[in-house]
């Protein structure tokens, strides 16, 4: 592809879903010093659906697609790399993929030792009582010995599994540490979901403030109102992994002695449902993670500049600008907008006629000229 386009010198990639399915292609574009930016999927699907192929789904009316919305839009978001968010997010996916092999182990595990101790299986075991109920067990059939020896497998993977999760998680922390990013100071943000934060935001100042931003997350509910009746509904929009995270936070805030859990209380308690509260509980604490990256962003620009030229700081972006972002951040349970633009002429000033007496005198214009140019007693 570099090879094809080496006759133009200045080049702009459009990728659609390069934090998909072109996020591979679209990251090695970047590590050759080329200018990327990225195509929103809904932007390209409306391209193809007025151009003349009659909305048919090729690979030639994708590419025509993807150009067309790149050329003609502004405003499209300019991809940067960034070689530690990109460890950061293979190690945080990693990590994902454990949990959920941990998962299926111990379902398997809870199998077995429902098999060979019944009515004793707990609910959520750990590999220390597993190994208890395993060093408890002594069959004496030929199912039983089997049973227990894949129980044993098992638990092993389980214990290897664990040390795994835990070793990531402790690379995590430093990593996110290392970042200088404060996220792990909110209430139910552990390294886990500050790393998942970091990696899928990037460059925050790409939302214009926290309601675009509440709006990505999946946080900010749909307005579905009819007439006199005034009701949101759930957003299924927006990144549904941060969704995630901002979930963990959220029932994490509502577990332990926080202000998110009197804050959830205090909603239940105005007739909110506990599916309603938890919503608001989580857009606030969408709008408490806008607010932390950007003063993160704020403060990394700040040492940058100080630092001078010719010296960086560790987490820094040439492209990352997080100038004129809104320095106050609130809270709301939906996202209101600002103030509209005036369209309508102002209106006219009219003089009040009681103060007449302290103004001058208005003056007395001149009659406009008759279109009769003859006398008013010659007229006919």
């Amino acid at each position: 592809m570099r090879k094809h386009v080496a006759s133009w010198p200045d080049r702009i990639w459009a990728v659609e879903g390069s934090n998909g399915a072109g996020r591979p292609l679209a990251q090695r574009l970047l590590a050759d010093g080329e200018h990327v930016v990225d195509v929103p999927a809904k932007l390209a699907a409306r391209a193809r659906l007025f151009d003349t192929g009659h909305n048919r789904k090729t690979d030639a009316h994708d590419a025509h697609a993807v150009a067309v919305v790149a050329a003609r839009t502004q405003g499209l978001r300019v991809l940067s790399y960034d070689v530690e968010l990109e460890t950061l997010r293979m190690l945080v996916d990693r990590r994902e993929e454990l949990t959920r092999q941990r998962i299926q182990t111990v379902n398997r595990l809870q199998r077995l030792l429902a098999e060979l101790t019944p009515g004793q299986a707990k609910k959520d075991i750990t590999a220390l009582q597993a190994k208890a109920i395993l060093a408890s067990v002594r069959p004496r059939d030929l199912a039983g010995k089997t049973r227990r020896r894949l129980a044993v497998e098992q638990l092993t993977e389980l214990v290897a599994v664990e040390k795994k999760i835990k070793a990531l998680t402790k690379e995590l922390k430093a990593m996110v540490h290392a970042r200088g990013s404060t996220l792990m100071t909110l209430p139910g943000v552990g390294p886990v979901v500050a790393a998942r934060i970091l990696a899928d935001v990037g460059d925050v100042a790409r939302f214009a403030d926290r309601n675009r931003f509440a709006s990505w997350t999946g946080t900010a509910p749909l307005d579905a109102s009819s007439g006199e009746q005034i009701r949101h509904r759930l957003s299924r929009a927006g990144n549904r992994r941060m969704n995630h995270m901002l979930h963990i936070a959220a029932a994490t805030q509502i577990r332990l002695d926080t202000e998110g859990r009197a804050y959830y209380r205090r909603k239940q308690a105005e007739g909110k449902t506990r599916m309603e509260a938890m919503r608001c509980l989580k857009r606030r604490i969408s709008d408490a993670v806008y607010h932390q990256l950007i003063a993160d962003a704020r403060a990394v620009q700040q040492a940058s500049v100080q630092a001078g030229p010719g010296e960086g700081t560790a987490g820094a972006s040439e492209q990352s600008c997080a100038v004129d972002l809104p320095p106050h951040i609130d809270t709301s349970d939906q996202p209101l907008p600002g103030p509209a633009t005036p369209t309508l002429p102002p209106p006219i000033r009219r003089q009040n006629p009681h103060a007449a007496s302290t103004a001058s005198p208005p003056r007395r214009r001149a009659p406009k000229p008759s279109r009769w140019s003859a006398p008013p007693d010659e007229r006919p």
